[in-house]
């Protein structure tokens, strides 16, 4: 891939066991961070756990995770090329990878430790 963007994304259970996995994916301006995830599920690794909604359900804030230390929304912050650095939102429980729980504590389905 001649111009490509890196995404440097953590993966795990928990912040004792987990890690960050570098991943390279095609770049063309405008696209998204999220685009740039959504294009490593597909065409790299089915494994990847993440979240959002925009597209079929019109909802939003959930792909919300810290980019680059900050937290924002991957559907709004534009890949760029060069590193940029996924991680789950801080204070939240994490379920796996970038995915944290974000249900009101009376709305989840299971308890979580």
């Amino acid at each position: 891939m001649s111009d490509t963007a890196t995404l440097k994304v953590w993966r795990g259970l928990d912040a004792k066991t987990g890690r960050f996995e570098t991943y390279e994916v095609p770049f063309e301006p405008g696209q998204s961070v999220l685009d740039g995830l959504r294009w490593i599920r597909a065409n790299h690794d089915p494994s990847l756990a993440i979240r959002f909604s925009c597209i079929n359900a019109n909802a939003c804030k959930e792909c919300m995770m810290l980019i680059d230390g900050k937290v924002d929304y991957a559907c709004t912050v534009r890949l760029k090329q060069g590193v940029t650095a996924l991680a789950p939102l801080p204070k939240k429980a994490l379920i796996r990878d970038l995915v944290t729980e974000i249900a009101p504590p009376d709305e989840r389905l299971w308890p979580r430790p």
